[in-house]
């Protein structure tokens, strides 16, 4: 009986040992497939992001001034389109709505001539014009489809794309200025100035785009924008209606999230 039982003793441990040994590749495969499939996990919902960008603006330049200035001068109402550069920071009310706010600077220069006077040497009679603009934004912004998933109680999944929409209201900021030679309508002379108008004006914005994520907490987001905004003109630009800041802005840029 006792050689019995040690004969079993030992084909128990055998047993064991080969378990022990079958069991080691599974684990060891599984370890190095953890950080594989947790590579996308976030500890929870975020909080919020930040994202910078740049930006082309469309201009709509369907104001008075800008007809004036198109219609005299060799300028199209597209020299005003101007590429720009943005930032925003965005916090979460919930899963998929935030509260977002934003900043941006566009600036357009171009030369130009007359069309159709010349000075008294059959000269062209040129000037420079520039328009700068800066937009503060508040916005909020909602998620059309899910950000992500729970996958415990820890542990988050974010989605691979995530549409959105938007909308808010901010403050445009604009410097309009013509400098060089320029004509009297009056008497036809020709004459060297400066003119500016610059100020703060109110604005109505909306958008809409796409985020998509590249790793992890960080993703690529496409924008497009309307914003609708005019601004009063000063006393150099007599006589004109309010200067038209409304614009389309497509961006692009990068979005972390924290």
């Amino acid at each position: 009986m006792t050689l019995g039982a040690s004969s079993t003793a030992r084909r128990l441990r055998a047993l064991c040992c080969l378990g022990v040994l079958a069991a080691l590749p599974g684990a060891a495969a599984a370890q190095s497939s953890e950080p594989t499939r947790s590579a996308d996990f976030l500890f929870g919902h975020p909080r919020g992001s930040f994202g910078v960008r740049g930006s082309w603006n469309i201009a709509s330049a369907g104001s008075d001034l800008f007809d004036f200035v198109t219609d005299q001068l060799t300028i199209d109402k597209s020299d005003f389109n101007a590429p720009g550069i943005g930032g925003d920071i965005a916090f979460a009310l919930t899963p998929r709505l935030d509260v977002e706010g934003g900043f941006f600077f566009a600036k357009s220069s171009h030369g130009s001539e007359y069309r159709d006077f010349v000075d008294n040497d059959l000269l062209p009679i040129s000037q420079s014009t520039a328009l700068k603009t800066m937009q503060v934004t508040a916005s909020l912004k909602y998620a059309l489809l899910p950000r992500g998933r729970d996958v415990s109680r820890f542990a988050w999944v974010p989605a691979r794309f995530v549409p959105f929409v938007g909308a808010g209201g901010g403050a445009v900021y604009y410097d309009f200025q013509q400098s060089g030679d320029f004509v009297d309508f009056q008497d036809l002379s020709v004459f060297t100035d400066v003119f500016r108008s610059s100020g703060w004006a109110p604005s109505v914005h909306g958008f809409g785009g796409v985020d998509i994520q590249l790793y992890r907490g960080l993703y690529a987001s496409v924008e497009g924008r309307y914003t609708k905004a005019s601004g009063k003109l000063s006393t150099d630009f007599i006589d004109f209606d309010p200067i038209d800041l409304s614009g389309f802005r497509l961006s692009a840029g990068i979005n972390l999230v924290f």
